[in-house]
């Protein structure tokens, strides 16, 4: 079972970005943020479930949650996104770059376009989203950017070169900006989660085998649920963190 949740009262009234937030892993850390009392906006393609979503949790929290549709693949459409966002929060003080692509894809069938479209949705719009966002991160007293990469690239899987190659340099470019925006007071860290099991995991590709096999190569002997990732997440937000940057948390039960 996951641990307690931690209130952080700092984050209470913060602006908090969160991309790809409106399922799985993303809603998970949506709702974790506004029952923080912060100002929360997300990020989300997928129209019908974001807004019930947000709903939902306005229902129920300090401050409403504001859903803006966009497709990060477009460089534009995240800018604007960021702008809507902004515009609905009064500010952002913490960035979450959640966004992702799992797909499976074969060594021997990646194209060139299917390549580009991967590393669109998985690294680029990383950076675009942070880009945009910096202007509103700068005017925060202080301010946090935690990005999502994975542990996928560090067992050596065959079944998702591009995927695995996005995750990697999620982890140069989290350095990268913690060098740059450090001087700035912008905190910029990592976090690495093993196998969460999702709906979607279930739905496409995790089986039952799958999930015994991990568990039990795992340290901890239970499957990892979103909610795992919640607590790290608001850590690397609030204060509590305050001296940590460019560092990497890794989410995997023990696994690595």
């Amino acid at each position: 079972m996951s641990a307690p949740i931690v209130q952080h009262s700092d984050l209470a009234g913060k602006g908090v970005l969160v991309t790809g937030g409106g399922s799985g892993i993303g809603a998970a850390l949506t709702a974790g943020f506004a029952a923080q009392g912060a100002k929360v906006a997300f990020i989300d393609l997928a129209e019908e479930p974001s807004r019930e979503l947000a709903a939902a949790l306005s229902a129920g929290s300090v401050h409403p949650v504001t859903y803006v549709k966009a497709d990060l693949r477009s460089v534009e459409q995240a800018q604007y996104a960021v702008r809507e966002a902004a515009a609905g929060l009064g500010s952002i003080s913490v960035l979450v770059n959640n966004a992702g692509w799992d797909d499976r894809h074969d060594v021997d069938e990646v194209t060139e376009g299917y390549w580009d479209e991967s590393q669109a949705v998985n690294l680029r719009q990383m950076f675009f989203v942070t880009q945009a966002s910096l202007p509103y991160l700068r005017q925060a007293c202080s301010a946090s950017i935690i990005n999502f990469s994975s542990i996928s690239y560090l067992l050596n899987m065959g079944d998702l070169p591009s995927y695995a190659a996005a995750k990697a340099g999620i982890i140069g470019l989290t350095k990268s900006l913690a060098g740059r925006l450090g001087p700035e007071g912008i905190r910029v860290n990592a976090i690495l989660p093993g196998m969460i099991v999702t709906e979607r995991q279930k739905r496409l590709w995790l089986t039952e085998e799958i999930l015994s096999s991990t568990v039990a190569r795992q340290c901890l002997k239970r499957p990892l649920a979103e909610a795992d990732l919640v607590g790290p997440c608001l850590f690397l937000a609030s204060s509590a963190s305050a001296g940590m940057t460019a560092q990497t948390i890794i989410i995997d039960g023990g696994l690595l």
